[in-house]
């Protein structure tokens, strides 16, 4: 009877230690971009499928009020997630101090954030959203705003010389060199890999504080580049808060690369718990080849907002 019993508790206890995890609880936020090239409203739904796919999250859009809409109702509860991804650009003064604050708060009591892209471009005079962010472009930064950081002959360079922030060229393939590989994030990923065409992110400027820059692209000079190796996924630690920032993601085209899937899944859990549990998928690109997924593929006839048509996986 007593081994009976005994077996039955040994049995529980396996049944509870392989139970899974409880979901990453995750705030999508969005409501706002600069322009129509940055149709939130059709990335949105992608960033969140492909955070569900993962089977590790569980995901919420927030979307914020437009301009000139009510903010004395938006209160967002923060603490219901444990991260949240920014698909969001606005300019400074679009927020309430109260709400700034709150944010700002819940980052640095270790609440995790994650930049998707443009979201780079939001607040460029909020001095925490900047320290939050490492780097950033456009809405009038310059060199006031921080350095132009960049790989150069393997070396981090913070450039102080005077220029504005943000540049980029067409939206072309661009190789990804993770310079940091024993990150949670870019561990057992290849040391170079493709991406798919996407605005490749430039002159970014910022604090740069307590910030890791994991991967870098070259910015082809011959498609209005730098010639540096500019920052592609960066970390950053604000507080307690952890915080993954990735310049990659501009359109439906440019999300359906399996390497930005992969990384932007890694790193809303790396920002969320400080740990990844995901295994690298066998389509991950490789220095040559790129790695698309047909479920992902824009809708038929559709186009980049104010760009030509893209290709679609085969």
């Amino acid at each position: 009877m007593k081994l009976t019993l005994i077996a039955a508790l040994l049995t529980t206890v396996a049944a509870l230690t392989a139970a899974p995890a409880l979901p990453i609880h995750v705030m999508l936020l969005d409501g706002e971009q600069a322009g129509a090239y940055h149709a939130w409203q059709e990335t949105t739904p992608y960033l969140k499928r492909m955070l569900e796919d993962a089977g590790i999250f569980q995901v919420d859009v927030v979307t914020v009020p437009p301009r000139g809409g009510d903010f004395s109702a938006f209160h967002p509860d923060w603490s219901k997630y444990q991260v949240v991804v920014g698909n969001y650009d606005a300019p400074d003064d679009r927020w309430p101090d109260n709400l700034k604050a709150a944010f700002a708060e819940y980052i640095r009591n270790g609440g995790g954030f994650v930049s998707v892209h443009a979201a780079d471009n939001a607040f460029a005079n909020w001095k925490e959203y900047n320290l939050m962010i490492g780097v950033g472009g456009w809405r009038g930064r310059s060199e006031k705003s921080g350095p132009h950081f960049y790989y150069q002959n393997g070396k981090l360079v913070s450039d102080t010389a005077p220029g504005m922030a943000g540049s980029h060229g067409a939206r072309n393939p661009f190789q990804v060199v993770n310079q940091v590989t024993d990150h949670p994030i870019t561990k057992g990923l290849p040391k170079e890999w493709m991406h798919v065409g996407d605005e490749l992110y430039a002159n970014l400027r910022g604090p740069g504080e307590n910030m890791t820059i994991l991967s870098s692209a070259f910015s082809d000079p011959a498609n209005r580049g730098t010639g540096h190796d500019e920052p592609i996924l960066i970390v950053i630690s604000y507080g307690k808060g952890r915080i993954f920032h990735t310049t990659m993601g501009h359109d439906l085209a440019a999300l359906n690369c399996v390497g930005f899937m992969t990384t932007y899944q890694r790193g809303t859990e790396w920002a969320a718990t400080g740990k990844v549990t995901q295994k690298v998928p066998t389509d991950f690109p490789t220095s040559e080849k790129f790695g698309m997924r047909k479920e992902y593929d824009p809708p038929a006839g559709w186009s980049s907002p104010g760009g030509r048509p893209r290709p679609q996986s085969k």
